[in-house]
């Protein structure tokens, strides 16, 4: 027997190790090891919840209101109680949520991870979180079903440990780990962090349309329901100490912000009885493991049960679970540190590492029990979530209805943010919407990274031109490329061996981000080692669209989609599959106060038009009919024969491109003859552009 107090020792004497030398991993020990839902039984005593799991609600009804939000724990226990044993009772959960979350807007009351501080939060409540797999830990084994049994009256109870990380019993009872009715199961955690360089218009919009209504787990009363991490900074809800203690943990990773990610009011009351939760007690911070610099928001530990197979690093995810968030955890975690002291340091260096890592405290990584995930095509909150299902068709046909005079306004609109010039904003538009459709053996096809040529050197015109980009994407980060970002920056993710995570880096980015290469900030240096390895790095993620990620002993290649666009003065030093040169019609005098001025002229309901035109078009169908095909043959042969050295086949793979992108721009999803007149129009006027500029420094061309 071992009681609950008592469980982490007992753990070790049940086998759950992962196939590693010197035991069981420590995540999997602690697997079970959860408080589950604590609300008191309709019975009431220690005697009702000794008397066996039961439905929280009178049998053959379900429960009102938002108790499948708060209690979603009580749902899984009435589906355990009904069926025992028997797996068909998990079946039955996940059709449950499935069915109240396609309920009208039901969704939006779900609280979400992205827009609540972690401490308005309940523990135990159905939670969702948007968010990248950023690592895949190893799997862990849990008691899926475990036996208690009472001290005093020696009657026993089944209790499920799914959804649950704390074994849960009564004050009489322990767990019974030689139980036969045990029965171990697997799951699988990953590392997840919020989407990489999300735009600001994308949160808000979140924001927005989340109904949850929550309230702090502390004293105080918020002025607001629905509040971003941003916001939250701001809001005079917490003592002035509190709130610079809470900009630490977010800047640093430090453990002075533990009040705010936490629940003031119970860890209050742990200390005053003595318990002294020293929740780190770590020699440096601890690094949440964000790709980009300067992102908030939580990382969380996310426990997937079914189908895990589906998922793959950098995925973006919506998930549905349990929020995890016991203090418990930290005080289990901190005990199995000081055992591991008292071992062998030879054993025990690389695991003290690892345990830093893998379990930090649920106060500052909280856990998610996944009830249900999907993966998303995209995160633009102005879409249909997922554009291939039959409702969302009446959306896209409506929206491609009025596709011409979005793409005239949007077309002026970044011809004025390019100062005038027009051709480079076609090419923008076309840049901005393409996307990696396919790839044959190697080559991804649809890749179309710009390079901008012909900016000002050391302006501003790179930064607010991606102020606009900002404007437009749900997703981005611009890199600025000089000698010292090039040497100490970490662009590949790397793996760490002694704490068994990968460390990300800032390549590490999901599908269809848009990176900016600023190249006009780079001065004449030297390049060290890293230096060169990142620019390889860059080259090879324009080239192929991949990242080597180094896993010491070798490189594992991660394919992408990453829309790449540089800007530089002359020719970019990195590959490009267009160059366009821009050529301002109009100097303004102040370019800070000009895009201020350009993007307050657009109407809201226009901005956000242009914004669904560029994430719609990247998924449209696209085909080339066969009389189209022998048509382009033969007026690919009769260039060739008018100057073969004009046209090569490299250069028809780019017509085809610039003729693809330009068809879907316009909303048809099949190349006509007009379009193809058009795209080697604009081709004929990019080349031309090129051939009169004057050489810099013999690199223009």
């Amino acid at each position: 027997m071992a009681s609950c107090s008592s469980a982490v020792a007992a753990t070790a004497a049940v086998p759950w190790g992962v196939g590693r030398p010197g035991g069981p991993r420590p995540e999997a020990r602690r697997a079970w090891e959860g408080a589950g839902d604590q609300r008191p039984s309709p019975r009431g005593g220690a005697a009702a919840r000794d008397a066996g799991p039961r439905w929280p609600w009178p049998v053959g009804e379900m429960p009102c209101g938002e108790d499948w939000l708060s209690h979603p724990l009580g749902i899984v226990q009435g589906f355990f109680a009904q069926n025992g044993v028997n797996s068909d009772w998990e079946k039955k959960v996940i059709e449950y949520f499935k069915e109240k979350l396609k309920e009208n807007n039901a969704p939006k009351w779900v609280p979400s991870l992205n827009e609540v501080p972690l401490h308005y939060l309940k523990p135990n409540s159905f939670v969702k979180f948007r968010c990248m797999i950023q690592d895949m830990f190893d799997p862990e084994f849990y008691m899926g079903v475990y036996e208690t049994v009472n001290r005093n009256t020696k009657a026993r109870v089944l209790h499920f440990g799914k959804y649950r990380d704390v074994a849960e019993c009564g004050p009489q009872q322990e767990v019974d780990l030689n139980s036969p009715r045990t029965t171990t199961l697997e799951r699988q955690t990953f590392y997840c962090v919020p989407v990489p360089g999300e735009s600001t218009w994308v949160k808000e919009a979140y924001v927005n349309a989340n109904q949850a209504r929550v309230s702090p787990s502390t004293s105080y009363t918020p002025s607001r329901h629905k509040r971003s991490y941003e916001d939250d900074e701001d809001m005079d809800l917490q003592p002035s100490k509190q709130k610079d203690q809470h900009a630490g943990a977010r800047q640093a990773g430090s453990v002075g912000g533990l009040q705010w990610c936490g629940e003031p009011k119970r860890l209050e009351t742990e200390a005053s009885t003595g318990q002294q939760l020293n929740f780190l007690n770590l020699s440096s911070p601890f690094d949440l493991n964000f790709p980009l610099p300067g992102e908030k928001g939580p990382a969380c530990l996310v426990k997937v049960y079914e189908d895990w197979d589906c998922f793959k690093v950098n995925d973006v995810l919506e998930l549905y679970g349990v929020l995890s968030v016991d203090p418990v955890l930290s005080i289990l975690n901190n005990d199995e540190r000081d055992a591991s002291s008292l071992l062998d340091p030879m054993e025990c260096a690389d695991t003290a590492e690892e345990q830093r890592v893998h379990s930090p405290p649920a106060s500052l990584v909280p856990r998610i029990h996944v009830v249900l995930a999907q993966k998303l095509q995209h995160i633009n909150p102005l879409l249909p979530a997922c554009l291939n299902k039959e409702e969302s068709k009446t959306f896209v046909s409506g929206f491609m209805s009025e596709l011409s005079p979005v793409r005239a306004e949007l077309l002026g609109f970044l011809t004025h943010a390019l100062l005038g010039d027009s051709l480079a904003a076609e090419y923008l538009i076309l840049h901005l919407i393409s996307t990696v459709y396919t790839r044959r053996d190697v080559l991804p096809l649809g890749k179309f990274t710009v390079n901008l040529s012909g900016c000002p050197r050391n302006s501003t015109f790179t930064e607010h031109l991606y102020r606009i980009i900002q404007h437009l994407v749900p997703a981005s980060f611009r890199l600025q490329m000089t000698i010292e970002n090039m040497n100490h920056l970490k662009f590949i993710p790397h793996k760490d061996y002694t704490a068994n995570r990968l460390v990300s880096g800032l390549l590490q980015l999901p599908s269809n981000t848009s990176l900016v290469i600023d190249e006009t900030l780079l001065e004449q240096g030297q390049l060290d080692t890293p230096g060169v390895h990142n620019v390889t790095a860059l080259s090879n993620l324009i080239t192929w669209q991949k990242v080597d990620y180094d896993f010491s002993y070798h490189q594992m290649e991660f394919p992408c989609n990453i829309n790449v666009f540089i800007t530089s003065e002359g020719r970019s030093l990195l590959p490009a599959d267009c160059q366009i040169h821009l050529q301002p019609q109009l100097t303004p005098p102040n370019m800070e106060e000009y895009v201020d001025s350009l993007l307050s002229a657009v109407l809201p309901s226009v901005l956000d038009k242009f914004r669904i035109y560029l994430t719609l078009l990247r998924f449209l169908d696209y085909s080339i009919s066969d009389e189209i095909t022998k048509a382009v043959e033969e007026d690919f042969v009769e260039m060739r024969k008018n100057d073969p050295q004009s046209i090569t086949a490299d250069d028809l793979h780019q017509l085809l491109i610039v003729a693809r992108f330009l068809s879907l721009s316009a909303g048809q999803t099949t190349l006509s003859r007009e379009r193809w007149l058009r795209a080697k129009q604009l081709e004929s006027l990019r080349r031309t552009r090129l051939q009169q500029q004057k050489c810099v420094n013999g690199n223009e061309l």
